[in-house]
């Protein structure tokens, strides 16, 4: 699991998570399996329903009680149609980890890292057609800019647009190196490493739909989750962060006042069980720097 990936504030989480250890709970990220096995190791009586697309949670999983644990090869913006399949109507408690797997960043094969030369893949679902290399040759120029200005946060997105545009109608761009070559001279001088990492992150974004996947998977959560139920989240950029803490406080996620009903009764789903994000231990930073930017969010589902 150490090797795969490390669990980020993994008490924290199941301090959050855990309030009957013979319920029923969901792990919407397996990836490495990290949370899941200390989730299942708490469980006396309950059950952990876990959701993954990538085909390498399958051999992750293989080590779990199968008593205790059921991995779901899907992915979590299904949550509710699946969980219906395996005849659950209510669990207890929900955790989301939106972050890539150590594992996933560091095998160059994946093109998620800007560290490796290797394919500019980005799939976390592999049977999935598009790739990163698939996107950014189709992508019209106007799409190119506005998912470098949305989801990566670039200042010059017009003009890297362009650029990419421009370089593409040479040679398809197909490696992780051929991006960086491209987009390298457009970074600000000493910011490079913090400029390719935003570009992947937007190029990740889009080609996963991981912003639209998670709107779909908060929106299934309030009707899965039983009275009391936890809702808890792990997000590690402001994109993620901002869904999560939007839809927890106010029941949307653009952050308008949550609606009220005739009786003056707002129809938020959820209310925080904090209301500031909580963030990792410097002693875990210490031991996991790449837990630095993660933020942890819980939602209490109304009676």
């Amino acid at each position: 699991m150490s090797e795969y990936h490390v669990p980020v504030m993994a008490k924290e989480c199941l301090e959050a998570l855990i309030t009957d250890p013979d319920g029923l709970y969901v792990d919407a990220t397996f990836g490495g399996g990290g949370h899941a096995r200390l989730i299942v190791a708490a469980l006396n009586k309950g059950h952990l329903y876990a959701f993954d697309q990538d085909q390498d949670a399958v051999v992750n999983s293989h080590d779990i009680a199968a008593d205790k644990f059921t991995l779901i090869e899907a992915n979590f913006r299904h949550l509710k149609q699946y969980l219906k399949f395996h005849g659950i109507k209510k669990v207890q408690g929900i955790l989301a980890d939106f972050g890539v797997s150590s594992h996933q960043i560091n095998e160059a094969k994946r093109g998620f890292s800007t560290r490796f030369e290797g394919p500019l893949d980005m799939r976390m679902n592999q049977n999935q057609k598009q790739s990163a290399a698939d996107f950014i040759q189709n992508a019209s120029e106007v799409d190119l800019h506005k998912i470098f200005g949305m989801y990566g946060e670039i200042r010059n997105a017009r003009t890297l647009a362009q650029a990419v545009a421009s370089a593409r109608v040479n040679q398809k761009i197909e490696t992780t190196t051929q991006l960086k070559n491209v987009i390298n001279q457009y970074a600000p001088r000493g910011s490079s490493f913090q400029y390719f990492a935003q570009v992947f992150q937007a190029l990740r974004i889009a080609v996963n739909e991981e912003l639209v996947v998670i709107q779909e998977f908060l929106a299934q959560s309030a009707e899965v989750l039983a009275p009391n139920g936890r809702l808890v989240l792990l997000s590690y950029h402001s994109l993620e962060d901002r869904l999560a803490k939007n839809y927890i406080s106010k029941g949307n996620f653009d952050g308008q006042d949550a609606v009220k009903d005739i009786y003056g009764n707002t129809r938020c789903p959820f209310e925080p069980l904090v209301k500031k994000a909580q963030q990792p231990s410097a002693e875990e930073l210490q031991q996991n720097p790449r837990a630095r930017s993660a933020k942890l969010r819980v939602g209490v589902r109304k009676p």
